[in-house]
């Protein structure tokens, strides 16, 4: 073989055990999605382990890009088709709950916010978190329960 032979074969076969690698992950992951129970995971994880292993000491670039294909497709065809999501994860039910502030709001007006919530919340007909920012500040600024309060300190 010459050097460049070589090389290519020794890319060629590191390109493969990435692509192996990524599937075995995904499948692995995926198979949470299926088992309900741990001790139940664990089990499949095995099997999961052993249906990769029992092809480790295949050696044809060939073969193996076969293989891959036909492990892929495997997978695509058994993915689970709503798989378990983190709540905080992008997708989640938590994601991005609590967006961030509207510009111009800093901690400054944030902190002023809270102390008016705490002093004009009795005397609201409307919560304040549903009032709009100016409107809220207006509220708070017409309301005789707010002369003593300090917004600035």
């Amino acid at each position: 073989m010459s050097l460049t032979s070589t090389a290519a074969h020794a890319a060629r076969r590191a390109a493969q055990r990435e692509r192996v690698r990524i599937l075995y992950r995904r499948a692995l992951k995926d198979t949470l999605n299926w088992a309900v129970h741990r001790h139940l995971f664990y089990d499949d994880a095995a099997n999961l382990r052993e249906r990769f292993e029992q092809h480790r000491h295949v050696e044809d670039l060939d073969t193996i890009d076969r293989m891959i294909e036909d492990g892929e497709a495997t997978y695509n065809k058994w993915r689970h088709p709503d798989p378990y999501i983190v709540p905080w994860a992008p997708g989640g039910s938590k994601f991005t709950r609590n967006p961030t502030p509207p510009e111009g709001i800093g901690p400054t007006m944030l902190l002023m916010l809270k102390k008016m919530n705490s002093c004009c919340i009795s005397a609201s007909p409307v919560p304040l978190a549903v009032l709009g920012t100016l409107d809220a500040l207006r509220f708070c600024f017409n309301s005789s329960l707010c002369e003593g309060v300090s917004l600035w300190s």
